[in-house]
C-alpha cells in the first residue's frame, strides 16, 4: 500500500513551486488531492503533470467567496479532508520608506486573511486525527531588509499556528507550521529583475550554513511528516532552512 493511499488532500497555491512539490510527493504517494491557484493555465498545466488524481479548482484564497466555492467543490468531491496546506501566498519586497497602502494590502490580504478564513471554510470538512499546515518563512524571525510587510504576514501565520491549534485540538486536527528557508521556485525571477534575483540567490547562498538553496521537495517532505506523522505534535513551526535560522 502506497504512503497516502485513500487519503484526501487540499493545497492552496498548489499550482507551482512548493505547492506544486506538495501535490506531487502526494499523489506519488496514493492520495487524491485537489490543488487551487489564481491562474488557470498554471492550473491546468499542474494538472496534466499530476494525473488524474488531482482536481483544480481555480480561486483567489483573498476572495471569501472564492473559498466557498472550494469548499463546497472539496465537499462535493472527497466529503472529508485528511490534510490541508494552507500554502498560498505572495513573496514581494518593497522598501520601507516606499510602501504603500496598496502594497500592505495584497500582501495581508492573501498571506493572512486569505490563511485565517481557508482553515475557517475548510474546518468542517477536517476529519479527526487531520493535520492542517501553514506555510511561513523564516523571514518572520530573521529582520531582512524591504521584507517588514512581508515578515510581519509570515509572523502572524506564525501566532495562527498556534491559536488555530487551540481552537481546532478538541476536534482532535493538529495545526503546525513549516518555515522554509532560501528555495529556488522561480518565483524570484517573476518578481525581480534577473539581475537583482541573481544577486539577492547569491547573498542568500553565501549567509546560509549549507551554502545552498533548499529544494521544493525538500520543503514538500517536511510539511508532509507535519500533517501525517508527526501526530504527538501541534502548534509548533518547523525550519526548514538550511540552518539559516538557527545558526
Amino acid at each position: 500500500m502506497s504512503a497516502y493511499s485513500d487519503k484526501n488532500v487540499v493545497i492552496t497555491g498548489g499550482g507551482s513551486g512548493i505547492g506544486l512539490a506538495m501535490a506531487e510527493l502526494l499523489v506519488d504517494g496514493g492520495a487524491r488531492v485537489v490543488i487551487t491557484g489564481r491562474s488557470q493555465p498554471t492550473l491546468d498545466t499542474a494538472r496534466k503533470r499530476l494525473g488524474e488524481n488531482v482536481i483544480a479548482v481555480r480561486g483567489d484564497v483573498a476572495q471569501l467567496s472564492d473559498l466557498d466555492v472550494l469548499a463546497d467543490r472539496v465537499k462535493g468531491e472527497f466529503g472529508t479532508v485528511d490534510a490541508l496546506f494552507v500554502n498560498a501566498g505572495i513573496t514581494r519586497t518593497m522598501p520601507f520608506e516606499s510602501t504603500t497602502e496598496q502594497f500592505y494590502d495584497d500582501l495581508f490580504a492573501t498571506n493572512v486573511k486569505g490563511a485565517y478564513f481557508t482553515v475557517q471554510k475548510l474546518a468542517p470538512l477536517l476529519s479527526a486525527g487531520a493535520g492542517v499546515v501553514l506555510t511561513t518563512s523564516i523571514a518572520n524571525v530573521m529582520g531582512l531588509e524591504e521584507a517588514g510587510v512581508y515578515a510581519a504576514g509570515k509572523a502572524a501565520l506564525r501566532s495562527m499556528a498556534r491559536s488555530l491549534s487551540r481552537e481546532l485540538l478538541p476536534r482532535g486536527i493538529r495545526v503546525n507550521a513549516i518555515s522554509p528557508g532560501p528555495v529556488d521556485t522561480g518565483t524570484l525571477e517573476k518578481t525581480m529583475t534577473a539581475e537583482a534575483a541573481e544577486q539577492f540567490k547569491a547573498q542568500r547562498v553565501a549567509a546560509n550554513p549549507m551554502r545552498r538553496f533548499g529544494t521544493p521537495d525538500e520543503i514538500a517532505r517536511a510539511a508532509a511528516f507535519l500533517a501525517f506523522d508527526a501526530t504527538y505534535t501541534t502548534g509548533t513551526e518547523l525550519a526548514v532552512d538550511g540552518g539559516a535560522s538557527q545558526l
